[in-house]
């Protein structure tokens, strides 16, 4: 007898549709809930059949191998909303609430603290758990808790101060236990002139957009910064700017991103990040460790996840 899914549940759904980086194979079940209910009954129905089940937000921060992710996976990009108080500062935000949407209406309302985010394009749940930051900025200076689920059990939340997120450079705790982000409560400043900050976000935007490679696919900033000193200039130092293993280039225009230029499969883009990950290592005795996140099988080349 078939399984019989739940609403809006499909098999074998392309992923490369769901990153920005455009690549990506098929998920075995894929769904886009558009509320919290709707994920806790689809996490729900994948305990009760025994199946694996992963949570994706923009997709802005992934590479998903060719061969596709087996179970379900989850897409939160339309579980999005949030409630802004500009009298104390505090914002209520849904996991799959963009993040560059919150920092343009908070800067309107006059709430500071999440202007350097209005380039990054990802969703508030990916921000918590990576610790997004940009432009002397990051979620931890601003994020008072989260709201989760374990998959294990979907019938139960658990509320978790950003104070016990263990948060460090691109990292959060969240990286490591198998929680789910519904929801995040962040704590702005409130009574600024809204006119200012809008214009300090839109300054912020345009700083980003006018040194990065907006206009092709990409992750963002492919690899973390060794501290002091900049994966961008270690890369370009060595001339591997325009470096290119079939579709994945190294951008001519930031080094730290990695493009694909219309062709490019996952496979291009790892083999792609081992190469530069070699060179620096062979020439500047560094180990570059990617921001970005592997999911699937991929060969077993790379220098440092």
């Amino acid at each position: 007898m078939a399984l019989s899914l739940p609403d809006g549940l499909r098999r074998s759904v392309a992923l490369a549709d769901y990153t920005t980086w455009k690549v990506g194979g098929p998920a075995t079940y894929f769904a886009e809930p558009e509320s919290t209910e709707e994920l806790l009954a689809l996490l729900h129905w994948a305990k009760g059949i025994g199946c694996s089940q992963r949570v994706i937000g923009a997709g802005s921060n992934l590479l998903i191998s060719d061969q596709g992710l087996e179970g379900l996976t989850l897409c939160t990009r339309h579980i999005q909303g949030a409630e802004l108080e500009t009298s104390s500062g505090l914002v209520e935000a849904q996991a799959g609430e963009p993040i560059p949407t919150l920092a343009r209406r908070a800067a309107r309302a006059g709430l500071s603290g999440l202007e350097w985010a209005v380039g990054i394009p990802g969703t508030v749940g990916g921000a918590a758990v990576m610790n997004a930051g940009a432009q002397g900025g990051c979620t931890a200076e601003i994020l008072e808790s989260v709201t989760v689920v374990n998959p294990q059990e979907p019938s139960q939340t658990h509320t978790i101060p950003g104070a016990a997120l263990d948060f460090a450079y691109r990292h959060s705790r969240l990286q490591e236990e198998p929680l789910v982000v519904l929801s995040a409560r962040l704590r702005l400043s409130p009574g600024h002139d809204p006119k200012t900050v809008s214009q300090r976000t839109s300054a912020n935007l345009h700083s980003r957009t006018s040194s990065q490679p907006y206009q092709q696919p990409s992750c963002g900033s492919v690899f973390r910064n060794p501290e002091p000193q900049k994966a961008g200039q270690l890369i370009e130092a060595l001339g591997l700017k325009g470096l290119s293993i079939g579709g994945a280039q190294v951008s001519p225009i930031h080094a730290n991103f990695i493009v694909n230029t219309g062709a490019a499969s996952a496979g291009d883009i790892d083999r792609l990040i081992a190469q530069v990950q070699e060179r620096v290592m062979e020439h500047h005795s560094i180990a570059l460790h990617t921001e970005v996140k592997r999911l699937g099988p991929f060969e077993d080349i790379a220098l440092a996840a």
